[in-house]
């Protein structure tokens, strides 16, 4: 009796294993299978799900060298990120070659997700992103409607360029419209501020109040060398009241310390760019930078969700997989 019921089940074995060997491994059509073996095409579809699910067939996804899938997962799953984008950079890197990797890493980013009916926000300043944009090829249909500045753009002569540049040929490689902040990014007091903001400004800053994307740079709360040029850079005197009160980074000027939260007063009341409230509303906010002397900003900037999308170097990845607690393996075991 026993092995009357043993025949049957070595058959549907047989069976399972013939589809899925003629399916996965030579490549013939579903209808072709039911064809030459003379049953049903809707047979062969269940007979295909039935060799999944009793493990006859397994899928393996090979990742590619210089592809962190694991890395990227662990980031999303310890920092709640909607998505990360890990790098590969050499172990020898200098601050150089690793803006220059996270600039192309962003670049095939947004050039695999952007699908036309994006409203994007941009920061101004940031070489990262200038190194994003040297990368990208001219979308062949339109990647987004408007490209908008965050931050005030107007600066030094000698540097205005870059942030003009950064802006215009982002909307030019994607067929948008671009639309700048014809201001500095910082001014003498909250009186003028708003005087710029409710005057020449007023269509930009409802524009800030529809984006549905926003693209990043993630500063250290010591300037780079293209901010501190540009004129839009705090004092020194002004810089180190703000690592006095725990600073590490910023986003647009907004500053914030170690776990995120804002450092409001003075400074934070003369600054053009998009108010907090606004930008933590864009639904995709798209964080871009790395390297060792960006580490603590860019822990500040996903822990308080300034961003919630990253687009980083493998060594600033696994640091900041170290500093975040495995949730995973805090939860107890069913």
């Amino acid at each position: 009796m026993t092995q009357g019921h043993a025949r049957p089940l070595d058959g549907q074995v047989r069976l399972l294993t013939k589809v899925a060997r003629m399916y996965h491994e030579r490549g013939v059509r579903q209808a072709d299978i039911a064809t030459a073996l003379n049953i049903s095409q809707a047979k062969v579809s269940r007979l295909l799900k039935r060799a999944v699910d009793v493990g006859i067939v397994r899928t393996t996804v090979t990742v590619a060298p210089g592809l962190y899938a694991d890395i990227e997962e662990k980031l999303e799953q310890r920092y709640g990120l909607a998505e990360a984008v890990v790098v590969d950079v050499s172990p020898d890197a200098d601050d150089s070659e690793t803006i220059a990797a996270i600039g192309a890493g962003a670049a095939a980013y947004l050039e695999a997700t952007l699908a036309g009916a994006d409203r994007i926000g941009i920061s101004s300043w940031s070489q990262t992103l200038l190194a994003m944009v040297d990368r990208m090829r001219p979308f062949t249909v339109r990647g987004a409607t408007d490209v908008v500045q965050l931050l005030g753009g107007v600066g030094v002569a000698e540097v205005q360029s870059h942030s003009n540049r950064l802006l215009g040929e982002l909307a030019r490689m994607l067929g948008a419209e671009a639309v700048y902040v014809q201001a500095p990014g910082v001014v003498a007091g909250p009186d003028i501020r708003d005087s710029i903001l409710d005057g020449a400004l007023g269509e930009v800053t409802l524009r800030w109040r529809d984006l549905t994307m926003a693209i990043m740079g993630i500063g250290s709360v010591e300037p780079s060398d293209l901010l501190a040029s540009s004129g839009n850079a705090f004092s020194a005197a002004e810089t180190a009241s703000l690592i006095d009160e725990g600073a590490v980074g910023d986003i647009c000027h907004r500053i914030f310390r170690a776990d995120g939260s804002p450092v409001l007063g003075a400074l934070d009341d003369r600054i053009i760019a998009i108010p907090a409230a606004d930008l933590r509303r864009i639904p995709r906010r798209v964080g871009v930078a790395g390297g060792e002397r960006k580490l603590e900003a860019v822990h500040g900037a996903i822990a308080g969700g300034w961003v919630n999308a990253l687009v980083t170097d493998v060594r600033t990845a696994e640091a900041l997989i170290d500093r975040a607690p495995d949730v995973s393996a805090a939860q107890p075991a069913r």
